[in-house]
């Protein structure tokens, strides 16, 4: 009987604390926590979706996580569990607050061999900022509830300013249905946020540069008021939302390594820059200053060297010719090496020009795949007013992209493009499988389609006889039949201008456009 209160206490608890958008996967175990989510659901208090595969739904609520603020899922136990650990992992480190709700057997079971028992508690270990197991044979609402107060209090962040992924494990009994509910209303854990402090002027001496790396609207737009109220070059990747304005250079990363590059003195770093080879060796450099600026309690160094990281800073303007320099430079290279549409030898279209029209053309949302797509994105133009613009760069990972591109669609209401790869899509194809019923969200799935890993051309082993079977491992498959299986409007299109055709309409349902792409032409570096 017990079951039932402690489903509705986990219901109750996340809407008290502001989680409004929950994935559930279906399930015996987790009866009692599912019915006590639809019943606030049938109130107006939550939005309810469904998926079958559990790491669709662990990337689909990642991507309405970032896009809201924060979201749960809900799976049964066993193999479910593990299914989440890839969405579980990027969550920690893209800091976004993730509550993963897990049904498990009674702890009896545990160690018996018993149907799809395994070890839940603990499962995801330091990939989550907090952990709680709860036990229906317990049946203490207020516990439960404490428990649950500041399990989900530690993924928001309020206390520590270091979001990020929570785990509440739930052993349930059978029945899984029926007798009292909670013995009073739930009242809303009430916690302070910790706030930053101050901004702290720094000096305007030294050669300084704003690098951008993946970030949240927020902190692009912050990236981006700094570079331009000091006058600095602001070099930001695609997803970091500071792409934008007078100071951003668009090919800064062919720039990098040249005699300009070589005069930069300090780094102010927003977001997670990890993106580009230029971009690490600039900040593995001894004599450059680096600056993380971050209201977070970590910061990036992969390098090891920052020595300054503040909440937020200000600089004097900068009138010493510095920006000119780089954008005279960017100029330089925006002439010289203009993506061609068609390769000369393959008479494919190009990975950079294929980004770059994307990047122009879309609206609302934009979401990068990892590997080529968002590298060659890298080189786009400078637009005025871009989308914004997201990427699963915590870990860099191909998985959950289509999914995770959904949860922002459903999650922002905005039509949302996606650019990626062929592996990267053929990896998440069951992220287009939508259960009867569930919103159809407004997405556009571009893939630059170059039959297989064309990244790996990069590594040393490229020139081995290993490379194809190993690395690179074309697929050899016609990819738009995959999607239209699904029932979704699909396309294979060869020809620039039918590209900037379809480009040009508005998103609406879920279509997928196959490009094939020249896979020696990307602009990896």
């Amino acid at each position: 009987m017990s079951s039932t209160r402690l489903g509705l206490a986990i219901a109750e608890a996340l809407v008290a604390a502001g989680i409004e958008e929950v994935v559930v996967c279906p399930g015996s175990r987790s009866t009692a926590i599912t019915v006590g989510l639809a019943s606030l659901a049938e109130q107006g208090r939550l939005r309810l979706h469904t998926r079958t595969d559990e790491r669709v739904a662990g990337f689909l609520a990642l991507g309405l996580a970032r896009a809201r603020g924060s979201s749960a899922v809900v799976v049964t136990s066993g193999t479910a569990v593990g299914n989440l650990m890839p969405a579980v992992m990027e969550a920690k480190l893209a800091g976004v607050p993730l509550v993963v709700v897990t049904a498990d057997r009674p702890a009896t079971l545990v160690g018996s061999g018993a149907n799809q028992t395994t070890e839940q508690a603990g499962l995801f270990g330091r990939h989550v900022v907090a952990d709680l197991h709860l036990a229906s044979t317990d049946d203490d609402p207020a516990r439960w509830l404490a428990g649950l107060g500041r399990v989900l209090t530690a993924a928001r962040g309020l206390r520590t300013r270091d979001p990020g992924p929570a785990h509440v494990n739930a052993a349930l009994s059978e029945p899984f249905l029926g007798g009292p509910g909670l013995p009073a209303p739930v009242q809303p854990l009430r916690v302070s946020a910790s706030r930053p402090a101050e901004p702290v002027t720094l000096a305007a001496g030294p050669r300084t540069v704003v690098i951008a790396g993946d970030a949240p609207p927020q902190v692009g737009r912050r990236a981006r008021e700094v570079a331009e109220q000091a006058g600095l070059p602001l070099l930001a990747e695609p997803s970091s939302n500071a792409r934008a304005g007078r100071c951003a250079i668009a090919r800064y990363r062919n720039l990098l390594d040249t005699e300009l590059g070589a005069r930069i003195e300090r780094v102010l770093i927003y977001g997670h820059p990890t993106l580009s080879r230029p971009v690490t060796r600039l900040l593995s450099r001894d004599q450059v200053e680096l600056v993380a600026v971050t209201d977070r309690a970590t910061w990036p160094d992969p390098g090891g060297r920052v020595r300054q990281v503040h909440d937020d800073v200000t600089l004097e303007p900068v009138g010493d010719g510095w920006l000119d320099d780089w954008l005279a430079a960017d100029v330089r290279q925006v002439t010289a090496a203009a993506p061609a549409g068609l390769s000369r030898q393959a008479g494919l279209i190009t990975g950079p020009w294929l980004a770059a029209e994307v990047v122009t053309s879309a609206t609302g949302n934009l979401v990068f795949g990892c590997s080529n797509p968002i590298r060659d994105a890298d080189l786009a133009p400078i637009r005025d007013s871009p989308p914004v613009c997201w990427a699963n760069r915590g870990l860099a990972g191909m998985d959950g992209v289509i999914s995770t591109a959904t949860g922002i669609m459903l999650g922002t209401g905005e039509p949302t493009t996606v650019l990626l790869g062929d592996l990267t899509f053929l990896h998440d194809l069951g992220g287009l499988h939508m259960p009867v019923g569930q919103p159809v969200p407004d997405l556009r799935v571009v893939v630059a389609d170059d039959d297989g890993g064309s990244i790996f051309r990069t590594l040393e082993v490229a020139d081995s006889h290993w490379f194809e079977g190993l690395f690179a491992m074309p697929h050899g498959r016609q990819l738009a039949p995959l999607a239209s299986g699904f029932g979704w409007a699909t396309r294979t299109v060869d020809d620039p201008d039918e590209v900037r055709a379809q480009l040009a309409r508005p998103v609406n349902g879920v279509e997928v456009l196959v490009v094939p792409v020249d896979p020696g032409r990307s602009a990896v570096r």
